[in-house]
This record gives C-alpha cells, structure tokens and sequence, in this order.
C-alpha cells in the first residue's frame, strides 16, 4: 500500500467511550488485554495490543496498523497510531506482526513498546481500504468541491426527530462534521465536537459579531445514532445550551452525497466505523467557503472560517432555529 492511500483514509475513528451512547459493537477473540500502567496517569487506559504493520505515513511520528480487537474498548481495525518513540520503529517493516502498549489519554493516545514478534505473512488478507489516524495533514488537499461550489443539498434527521434539508439552515454560515457517536479515541470525532464546542463559544462571546451561524455535526452511522442518542450525546459537548448548534444523522442517500462532495472516506470494519475526518463551511447561499481535513485546524481557525462565511450576502433571509 502507498502512503497516499493511506492518506485519503486518515481521519477520525477514535473517541472516548461516553456513557451509554457508545461502545463500539462485537468483535472477535483476542489476547489484547488491559497493560500495565508505567507512567499511564489517572483518568488514563492503556491496553496491550497485537497487530500487523501495514504502512509508515511519510510525515513520522506514525505508524499504520491492524490491530487485533481491544476487548471492551474497540473492535479490530486499521488504524494510524502516534509513536511515543520513534527509535521504536527502526527496523520494523510493511507485514511485521507486533505487539505494543497503547495508551488513551484525555485529549490524545500514544503507543509505546513496540516488539516485533514474527511476520504475517505473504498469504495475509489485504486490509480493507480504510483507516482512522491522527489526520489528513493537508488541508483542502482532497477536496472534490471547489470554494463556490453548491453543497448537496441533502437530508438529515435530527436530534428532535424532525427531517430537513440542509437548505433549511440558509442564509446562515453553517459549519459541518461528521462523526459517529460511538467512535473510540479521544483525538478524532471528539475532538471535533470539542472544536466545534470551542468555536461557538468564541462566537457567542464576540459581541457585536456575526449571529447567522449554525454549527452540524452530522452522523454517517444512520442505524445506530436515532435522535434520543444523538439528544444524549449532544449533552456531553453543550450542555443544555443548544444555541446554534445541531446533532443530526445522515440518510444513506445522503452519506453517500457528502462522501463523493468532501472525499470523505466512511467504510464499516469489525462492527465499528474506519473513516477520515473532514470539516466542512457552507456560505448563506449554501456554497462551500472552506473546508478542513483531518484533525489539526483549531477552534479558532473554525471560528474565524464561519465568521468570514457569515458576511457572504445571503439569497434568502436567515433563519437559525435552536434544538
């Protein structure tokens, strides 16, 4: 595999796990197990995995896996992992089985005693061309639509229950993501949400400034995430201050939309979600203004993006109802 394929699949599928909304699903027999806890710190999990190296992302710092399931925390999937320590790597190659302590912290996750114990293979299966990682690092490196572009105009149930178009919200900037509630490390789809919980604050905060501003965070696993657990989720990023801010899901007519507009890779492995993370302005007019890849933009960055998208004249008046 190519570190540019690997690229197109790095995004978001991690998160901690939040309550009774999350869990990510049945997976196989392993002998990953809880690890020991050498400099893990409280609030910290750590676990000790097996897997298969499948790639080296040209960057550093990372390294591609397929891991074995985590019993409790995470089905088996490909993943790309942040290298505590990078001299840990020398010598590994593509097809090395391994073992390693991974460990999630509040905000990110790290592996560290990386040991090879054999190869694959040359019979192994080939993973499926999905991977969830630390970020694409390009911005609008894969976009398919240009700025000026009309966003699909697609379906979404919401948090209420309720079915609209995206055309429902214009005449405001809106700022869309897209996540699954039951994702399961803490630096892909909560940290977008946290992001986005960020950057309405800023905006809710500049006085005088824009107030034709939505934000969407919309989720691509329509069966699992009906309205009560998205209401729930919700409630773990705003609180019960649901200004300008919705949780919704998309229709399967519409995930397929969004994947073809933004590139946004989406694919199901080991009863969970692999998928990359994109972050998407729409102008009042429903164009696109600006769009984010992977994870590390800021909620300043956001915030300014929605900002400057606020002050593109709008075709209808605007009209931005609350949850």
């Amino acid at each position: 595999m190519t570190t540019r394929f690997w690229r197109r699949w790095m995004g978001l599928g991690w998160a901690l796990f939040l309550g009774a909304v999350t869990g990510c699903g049945p997976g196989g027999h392993t002998e990953s197990t809880p690890a020991e806890s050498d400099g893990v710190q409280e609030g910290e999990r750590a676990f000790q995995v097996k897997g298969v190296v499948r790639d080296f992302p040209a960057e550093g710092g990372t390294i591609v896996v397929r891991h074995e399931e985590i019993p409790g925390y995470m089905p088996k999937m490909t993943m790309e992992l942040t290298v505590l320590n990078t001299n840990e790597l020398a010598g590994l190659k593509a097809g090395d089985a391994i073992e390693f302590r991974l460990v999630a912290r509040a905000e990110d996750h790290f592996i560290d005693g990386i040991r090879r114990t054999g190869s694959a293979g040359a019979g192994t299966e080939p993973p499926p061309p999905v991977t969830a990682g630390v970020a694409d690092a390009g911005e609008d490196e894969e976009s398919m639509l240009d700025p000026g572009d009309p966003v699909p105009d697609v379906g979404v149930r919401l948090e209420t229950g309720g079915d609209v178009p995206l055309s429902h919200w214009r005449g405001n900037a809106v700022a869309m993501t897209f996540f699954f509630t039951r994702c399961p490390l803490p630096d892909f789809c909560p940290r977008m949400n946290k992001n986005f919980e960020s950057a309405r604050s800023l905006l809710m905060k500049n006085a005088g400034g824009p107030t034709n501003w939505v934000f969407l965070s919309l989720s691509f696993d329509t069966e699992f995430d009906q309205p009560k657990i998205l209401q729930t989720h919700a409630s773990l990023y705003r609180g019960t201050d649901a200004r300008g801010w919705w949780f919704a899901a998309l229709g399967p007519s519409g995930v397929a939309a969004v994947k073809s507009a933004f590139d946004l890779m989406v694919g199901r492995e080991g009863g969970s979600f692999s998928h990359n993370l994109r972050t998407v302005v729409m102008d009042p007019q429903g164009r696109v203004f600006r769009q984010f890849n992977g994870n590390r933009w800021t909620a300043e960055d956001l915030a300014v993006a929605l900002s400057e998208a606020s002050r593109v004249q709008a075709a209808e008046s605007p009209h931005a109802p609350s949850p």
